[in-house]
């Protein structure tokens, strides 16, 4: 149960309950994460912008990368209400349950291509308090397996972001109760 009290559809603003009925009618609930980001109205518009942008729009990384991204980074930082939600978006996207816990036992468990893998352990490397001490070599050598600064600059914007939401909703106990 959350530490603070969420706000129920009828008590958001207008425009965020336009925002609300569409997962209403596909799903019949809003997730916590959700009701905790409309009680602030900029803070739900400038996060809404990022999700568009980062997750569900067609960009340089595949989905499959961006779901791997957000599982690592988020169990990581011990956000057990992001690991479910993207547990869920990652089988949509037609990754396997044991894709899925395969991501969540770490990059050392993967299989298959080193250059995903590269990309993965970068993003865990940056997501680390001490992110300021990463140096240009370890930002080539990320390179030097084929990844262009503009995919390498929307992974660690992508990693950036579940830091993000992973600190809300850990703070705000989000997901306390799965």
């Amino acid at each position: 149960m959350a530490h603070i009290k969420l706000p129920e559809y009828e008590q958001m603003s207008p425009s965020i309950q336009k925002k609300a009925e569409p997962i209403l009618k596909k799903s019949g609930k809003l997730g916590d994460i959700f009701r905790l980001l409309a009680i602030d109205e900029n803070i739900y518009n400038s996060t809404d912008v990022m999700v568009q942008n980062y997750l569900l729009k067609e960009t340089r990384l595949p989905y499959y990368i961006k779901e791997a991204i957000a599982l690592l980074i988020s169990k990581e930082n011990s956000c057990k209400m992001c690991v479910e939600v993207h547990k869920s978006i990652a089988k949509m996207l037609g990754l396997t349950q044991e894709e899925i816990e395969k991501i969540l036992q770490g990059i050392e468990t993967l299989e298959g291509d080193e250059k995903v893998k590269e990309l993965l352990a970068f993003c865990i490397r940056a997501s680390k308090k001490d992110n300021y001490k990463i140096t240009k070599e370890e930002i080539n050598r990320v390179k030097s397996f084929g990844w262009s600064d503009e995919e390498l600059l929307e992974a660690v914007a992508i990693t950036a972001y579940f830091n993000y939401i992973n600190t809300l909703s850990n703070v705000f106990g989000l997901g306390d109760d799965q």
